[in-house]
């Protein structure tokens, strides 16, 4: 059984801690004095933390790899308002001792639900051609099986097992909204974009030790798998009407919105420029809220600098609740001191048992 978990490093500040962990990313990098250090993201299903080891590198630089798990003794402390990892020891574990689901973060929804919530709005579809190919593909056991586990991304958004579920769910609720506002757009055409728009994670991703890319993923991306599944399935359905396939190859192909974001073109029609509008809100909420909670023993209302966001963010809950602080205590200090009736000034002060209760407490 693991025995610590990086959420509870606040627990642990300033203390040497044993547990196992497994390696997002090794680097071996050099000291002012030209010595070897290693510079690790440890991670385990509640998050990641920065390690470094100092001291005898060179018996373990060649020990492990990324994506092996280990066993770890070290000193957990903050380093610029982060916890950070000191390694003292380490050794690689055996498969036999790996619980593989202490190491992958997980929805803490239920993947059932979330399922059938994705069924019950393809049974609304109006378009029969649209309804047949969604089914198709939600039909298709392997396919299924892996979008219902697959994570959104490697780590900027719905970065855990049923990720990708998660998000395509939250996208099936914003898109429906969006068409009542705006009943120009085709419903049908815009739900099956955002069923199929990040279909193709589920072969990009593998998920079995960390999450990283597949040889194929790495070499063509998700949206060029997501056109060879579309032929696959359409080559089923032989009465498929060819416009309605050369949109759904533009809702794929546009949906991150920008030639700087990997489009190969620019969404051109209405259902286009919605799906890459809510996608690219859905994920940008869903990173901030992520940011938010491994940071959620942070003092103030600031976080850290986010990288995918490109910038530092402020968690504006923690920033309204300091300010009501505030001004309670500021309430509190302009009354000045509350009224003291003669038989209270004539009673002895508690502050000395008080103090002995606290000493017993702690003792």
């Amino acid at each position: 059984m693991k025995e610590f978990f990086i959420s509870e490093c606040s627990q642990q500040e300033n203390k040497v801690i044993t547990s196992s962990f497994v390696v997002a990313s090794k680097q071996v990098k050099a000291k002012k004095n030209g010595e070897p250090y290693l510079a690790l993201t440890l991670a385990d299903r509640t998050g990641q933390i920065e390690a470094k080891m100092w001291d005898n590198v060179e018996e373990f630089i060649h020990a492990f790899e990324q994506d092996d798990f280990l066993k770890i003794k070290g000193l957990i402390n903050k380093y610029k308002n982060r916890f950070q990892f000191t390694i003292h020891k380490l050794r690689r574990m055996e498969e036999a001792e790996i619980d593989f689901t202490d190491y992958l973060p997980k929805t803490t929804k239920d993947i059932g639900e979330l399922w059938r919530t994705l069924t019950e709005f393809v049974a609304t579809f109006e378009n029969p051609h649209l309804k047949s190919l969604v089914e198709l593909f939600m039909a298709d056991a392997e396919i299924a099986e892996r979008y219902r586990n697959a994570p959104a991304a490697k780590t900027l958004h719905h970065a855990y097992i049923g990720g990708l579920l998660d998000h395509v769910v939250s996208l099936f609720r914003s898109c429906d909204l969006m068409c009542q506002n705006y009943p120009q757009v085709n419903r049908d055409l815009l739900l099956t974009g955002a069923f199929l728009h990040d279909i193709g994670k589920v072969q990009e991703l593998t998920y079995n030790r960390a999450f990283s890319y597949t040889t194929r993923g790495q070499l063509l991306g998700h949206m060029i798998i997501e056109l060879e599944m579309l032929q696959a399935k359409l080559a089923q359905l032989p009465d498929f009407p060819a416009e309605l396939k050369t949109l759904l190859e533009h809702l794929i192909i546009s949906h991150h919105g920008q030639y700087d974001f990997g489009s190969p073109k620019l969404p051109m029609f209405p259902e286009a420029l919605m799906l890459h509008y809510l996608d690219d809100l859905d994920s940008k909420m869903e990173a901030m809220r992520a940011h938010f909670e491994r940071e959620a023993e942070l003092e103030g209302p600031w976080t850290s600098y986010n990288a995918s966001l490109g910038r530092p963010l402020l968690d504006s809950r923690k920033f309204m609740q300091g300010e009501k602080a505030a001004a309670a205590k500021t309430s509190v200090d302009d009354s000045g001191p509350p009224p003291v009736s003669p038989e209270t000034q004539e009673r002895p002060t508690s502050a000395t048992p008080t103090l002995d209760l606290f000493s017993e407490q702690k003792t």
